[in-house]
């Protein structure tokens, strides 16, 4: 029988229930394996394998497609397996809406309240109380990423009152939520031309790491934002000069970040961000699997999309190798 082979250790018994029916369904044997330790040596055989890490990959001759459970894959390129074009990748694109975008709400609110200020304070058991704060009501919000992750995060932004949603795509196309959409190539002239009434008061990177979107958010377009701006990164860490960036909250040219991505990963315990001035450091979690919807979300793109295999059909959510999403 053909085999397909679930690896990952965050399943719930009725997602597993889930895809058993499905696979059986389309023809397939199932077999979970809680990490890739344990299915080392025991998934040649896979023709179909859905799994949030490629270092196994290489051990299936005979695989067909990998579902991978993150929207990013690049972790999966590297693998090597997909650069003939015989493999099939698909992605979780869709399935974190909700969990990132609170976070990205969580940090925003964070930062415009000054915890980190106030949390070092009690920290060093400093009673303080007369920060001056901000509020997401009247401000204008950048958000350079307009899928499903921009527009979940323009949504709530909105419905807490800012003033002005504005977003940056390669092709500019309108999105709903968003006031206007620009391209990423009209970034300097969209950011840095803004009248004092209409300067951004957070900048949001939600764009996955490709070459295209290395070091976009430069030192030269750090520098045009306000003192006020934040900056909020939850795409990848390649997306941004961080050593500019440290050097901009050092100087107070930027009134903070909150990174839940980064480079590298897992960060060093010396390296300069973990000390620069008002940054929220998060470890990649803005989007993990603790919350069961969007484990749920995953379990359902993964067997919609072994049906359409199983019939021959094009598959949702496919990637394209060559450009890295």
């Amino acid at each position: 029988m053909r085999k397909c082979y679930v690896i990952c250790d965050f399943l719930s018994d009725a997602n597993k229930q889930n895809m058993r029916s499905v696979a059986e369904e389309c023809g397939f044997d199932m077999g979970f394996f809680d990490s890739s330790e344990e299915a080392a040596g025991k998934i040649r055989d896979a023709e179909v394998v859905y799994c949030d890490e490629g270092e196994l990959l290489a051990e299936m001759p005979d695989l067909k497609w990998c579902h991978s459970v993150s929207a990013g894959v690049g972790h999966f390129l590297k693998s090597g397996v997909f650069e003939r074009g015989e493999v099939l990748l698909t992605n979780s694109s869709g399935a974190y809406g909700l969990v990132i975008s609170e976070h990205i709400i969580m940090v925003t609110l964070m930062l415009m309240r000054r915890m980190p200020e106030y949390s070092k304070a009690v920290a060093e058991r400093r009673w303080i109380r007369d920060l001056r704060i901000r509020s997401i009501k009247g401000s204008v919000i950048a958000i350079v990423g307009t899928g499903n992750l921009g527009q979940n995060a323009a949504k709530r932004y909105k419905a807490l009152g800012a003033k002005k949603v504005i977003g940056f795509s390669r092709s500019g196309n309108k999105r709903e939520f968003f006031d206007a959409v620009f391209r990423i190539t009209d970034f300097d002239s969209a950011v840095g031309g803004r009248s004092e009434e209409e300067q951004i008061d957070t900048l949001v990177l939600c764009v996955p790491g490709t070459p295209d979107t290395e070091g976009l958010l430069s030192a030269e377009r750090i520098a045009l934002l306000p003192e006020k701006a934040f900056v909020i990164n939850v795409g990848r860490g390649t997306v941004v000069n961080q050593e500019a960036l440290i050097e901009a909250l050092n100087e107070g040219r930027l009134a903070g970040a909150a990174l839940d991505v980064m480079y590298p990963e897992p960060l060093p315990e010396d390296h300069p961000l973990w000390t620069a001035r008002n940054c929220i450091i998060t470890p990649h979690i803005s989007g993990d699997m603790g919350l069961p919807e969007t484990v749920d979300i995953t379990v359902d793109i993964f067997c919609e999309n072994l049906r359409r295999y199983a019939e021959g059909r094009e598959l949702t959510n496919l990637i394209d190798i060559n450009a890295g999403y």
